[in-house]
């Protein structure tokens, strides 16, 4: 099963010349990230390769997310994998990550945050957890991660495999070098058909299709204590929500939210930040538009006159999905590619969105097809769609049901890349067993 390691091509030896060169400039570029908010204080060692907690005996999966969305998504895996009897590492990139690791990861899981792609960093990383097995999520591939993955005769496996349209062309720039990082992989698992052909025309050579894990992501979990006490404050009130929103898409709601109070007395919009940092901007906008408005980080409930409710918090949308019947789902009307909108979908709400969905191309394509999400693409039609489907309960229901049908219809992810993942499992037991002899 395992890939023998191919020579690498000119531009990957000049990319490890180039990274190693630059490596004392490392404690610049991390001490600038820090003043930006990019890097946790206490935890920069981690960018070097370093750690102070030790490798845990026994067999190690070592499973690597980008950001926040990719960690979610393989956290029912990663659950799966530690039932197998697999320690599991797990790396990330964004603070925003970390917090959230802390909060979701099954217990017993470690989590670091990613070493910088140099090679004295990397292979003190690999010094100190020696994996059995390395696992990718979607489309973060760090060259000398990879080489050195290779090289050391670790499994090297690609999951949750998402190449969108723009991604591939950009790729095909350079052929050589990403048909050389990809023919790495032992196994590549796509989302979807279309990601494997891609995948396929960029030189991978064991790709299947195994479809897309968000799908198998359970209902975000919430404080039965925070939703008692928002619900409460908020009585019989009439809630509209904005998820996961990016800059631009907040004044639209919050235009859609002018546009629709008249008709809708005692109508409150919340608005969950993509970036929580920037919860403060969007209270300005709200006070600009003279709009009563309050920020969950300082601990304020929307109180009777409150007109837009930022939860600029972190690991509480499912607080939201549960009391918003209606929610725009963010980074669709901004061009960022779209959120998830399984989470919502699966908690009840009707979801509506914007045109720029590459990042979740085939599961909107789904949901808009089966009329289970609908796409607006400026603030007037956002504004109309939600009043309708605040006035028509029944039009509501329906839009949930079809979305609720669609998900479980393209679901099974899940176990499929078990499945394929289980042979490499069984190997790593019977390498300890014969090691432990």
């Amino acid at each position: 099963m395992q890939v023998v390691p191919e020579e690498p091509t000119l531009a990957l030896r000049v990319y490890r010349l180039v990274t190693a060169a630059l490596a004392p400039l490392a404690p610049a570029l991390v001490s600038r990230r820090l003043r930006q908010g990019k890097e946790h204080p206490a935890r920069l060692t981690e960018r070097y390769g370093r750690s102070d907690i030790a490798r845990p005996s026994g067999p190690l999966a070592w499973i690597h997310c980008a950001s926040v969305g990719e960690l979610l998504t393989v956290i029912p895996l990663i659950a799966r994998i530690r039932d197998k009897g697999l320690g599991v590492l797990c790396t990330s990139g964004t603070v925003t990550s970390a917090r959230i690791a802390e909060l979701r990861l099954p217990t017993g899981t470690i989590h670091q945050f990613v070493t910088l792609d140099a090679p004295r960093f990397v292979n003190r990383f690999f010094d100190h957890w020696h994996p059995d097995l390395a696992i990718f999520v979607e489309s973060d591939l760090w060259p000398n991660l990879i080489a050195t993955s290779a090289r050391r005769g670790i499994p090297l496996l690609l999951v949750n495999g998402r190449l969108s349209e723009r991604s591939f062309k950009r790729w095909r720039w350079a052929p050589r070098t990403v048909a050389a990082l990809l023919r790495s992989f032992d196994l590549c698992l796509a989302q979807s058909a279309s990601d494997a052909e891609r995948y396929r025309d960029l030189g991978a050579p064991r790709v299947s299709t195994t479809g897309n894990l968000k799908l198998d992501v359970p209902e975000p979990p919430v404080d039965a204590q925070a939703l008692a006490e928002l619900r409460a404050a908020l009585q019989k009130r009439t809630i509209i929500a904005g998820a996961s929103t990016h800059a631009g898409e907040e004044t639209a709601l919050i235009d859609a939210h002018r546009r629709l109070r008249n008709s809708f007395p005692g109508l409150l919009t919340m608005i969950a930040p993509r970036h929580p940092e920037r919860g403060r901007d969007i209270l300005e906008i709200a006070h600009a538009d003279n709009l009563r408005a309050s920020l969950r980080s300082r601990g304020e409930l929307p109180s009777d006159e409150t007109d837009i409710y930022v939860a600029d918090t972190l690991g509480e949308l499912g607080l939201i999905y549960r009391l918003a019947p209606i929610v725009f789902v963010g980074g669709s009307l901004a061009s960022h590619g779209g959120q998830n909108p399984i989470e919502p979908i699966k908690l009840g709400a009707a979801i509506l969105h914007g045109p720029h969905v590459w990042n979740f191309a085939d599961i909107y394509a789904a949901l808009d097809e089966a009329r289970g999400a609908e796409q607006v693409t400026d603030v007037g039609k956002l504004a109309v769609r939600m009043g309708a489907l605040l006035t028509d309960t029944h039009a509501r229901a329906m839009v949930v049901a079809a979305a609720r049908a669609t998900v479980a219809s393209l679901g099974g992810g899940l176990d499929r890349t078990l499945a394929a993942l289980d042979p490499y499992f069984m190997q790593i037991h019977l390498e300890r067993r014969r090691h432990d002899a």
